[in-house]
C-alpha cells in the first residue's frame, strides 16, 4: 500500500456552479471562478478542485453539456498559470476532458458508483483518483443515511470503501493513483460525521492517503446552533473548521478540502509551530 505523502495538503474549493450551498453562483462566469482559484493559490492552496455539478443534499443534476461549459475553460487557464488542477465530477466524459485541459486529480464523489466508466478513464490517464464513500445522488442521499449494522457507520463506510477499492483495481488504476475520502455529509447525519472523524485510524488502515472535506458543512452549523435551534450561517463556521483541521492534522490526514485557505493555512502554521517535529511546514 502507498505511504501518506507530506505535508497535509491544502485543496481550495472553486465551485462553478449556480446553487453550491455556501458560494453558489459567486464564481459561476469563467472569470470569476479563474481569479477566485489563483486568489486561493496565492493564498496557499497547494491544489485547486473545479466543480462545475453541486451535490448538496437536493441538488439537480445539470446536463453534462452545461458541467462540461462550466469547469473546462476554469481548469484549462488555471493549469496553464501553474495550478495544480482537480475536477470534481462524477462523469467520465467530464473527468476525460478535464484531464485534457490540463486537470491532474479526478476527484470523485461517487467513488465510481455514479459512472464506472469514470475508472476507464483514470486508468487510461494515469491521473490521480480520489475515491469518496456515497451512496446516492443529492437529490435523496438523505434517505440512505442509515447504518443500523454492526459497527456502525465506520464499519459500513469501511467496507464499502473496500468494494470501490476492488472495482478500481479492477479498472487497472495503481494504488499509488487512489486517495480516499470519508464523505461527511453524503448520506450522513451530524453523529456519524463525528463519529467518522474522532478516530480516522480505521481509514489508515486500508492504507491509502485521506482527504476530509468538512468546509461549512450542515453538521458544523448544527453543531454551532443558536438557542432556537438555528444552525450557524455557512459563513460563520469557520472558527469550528480549524479544529477540525487541526484534529484532522493530528490524524495524518494527507489533505483538507476548504473555501477559507488562508484560514487553514494560519491554523496549520500554529499546528506546526507546536508540533515542530511533524511533518506540516
Amino acid at each position: 500500500m502507498p505511504e501518506v505523502p507530506e505535508p497535509m495538503r491544502v485543496m481550495g474549493i472553486v465551485n462553478v456552479t449556480p446553487d453550491s450551498f455556501s458560494d453558489g453562483g459567486r464564481f459561476l462566469h469563467a472569470d470569476a471562478a479563474v481569479a477566485h482559484g489563483l486568489r486561493l493559490v496565492a493564498e496557499g492552496a497547494d491544489l485547486l478542485d473545479i466543480g462545475g455539478e453541486s451535490t448538496r443534499p437536493g441538488a439537480t443534476r445539470p446536463l453534462v453539456e452545461e458541467e462540461l461549459a462550466r469547469v473546462v475553460p476554469v481548469i484549462r487557464e488555471l493549469a496553464a498559470a501553474g495550478a495544480v488542477v482537480s475536477v470534481d465530477t462524477m462523469r467520465a466524459e467530464v473527468a476525460a476532458a478535464a484531464v485534457a485541459a490540463g486537470a491532474t486529480i479526478v476527484n470523485d464523489v461517487s467513488g465510481g458508483l455514479a459512472d464506472p466508466a469514470i475508472l476507464d478513464v483514470v486508468a487510461g490517464t494515469g491521473v490521480t483518483y480520489v475515491a469518496m464513500h456515497w451512496r446516492a445522488h443529492g437529490s435523496h442521499m438523505d434517505d440512505f443515511a442509515r447504518y443500523d449494522g454492526p459497527g456502525g457507520v465506520v464499519a459500513a463506510v469501511r467496507a464499502e470503501l473496500g468494494e470501490r477499492l476492488e472495482a478500481i483495481a479492477a479498472a487497472g488504476i495503481a494504488e499509488h493513483q487512489v486517495i480516499l475520502d470519508p464523505g461527511l455529509g453524503f448520506a450522513k447525519v451530524g453523529e456519524h460525521n463525528w463519529t467518522l472523524l474522532r478516530d480516522l485510524g480505521w481509514l489508515r488502515e486500508l492504507g491509502f492517503p485521506i482527504l476530509v472535506g468538512a468546509s461549512r458543512k450542515t453538521f458544523l452549523g448544527r453543531l454551532l446552533a443558536g438557542p432556537d435551534g438555528t444552525p450557524r450561517p455557512v459563513g460563520e463556521r469557520e472558527n469550528a473548521h480549524a479544529a477540525v483541521v487541526l484534529h484532522c492534522a493530528g490524524q495524518g490526514v494527507w489533505g483538507m478540502r476548504v473555501h477559507d485557505v488562508r484560514a487553514t493555512r494560519d491554523a496549520l502554521a500554529a499546528y506546526a509551530a507546536l508540533h515542530p517535529t511533524g511533518a506540516l511546514r
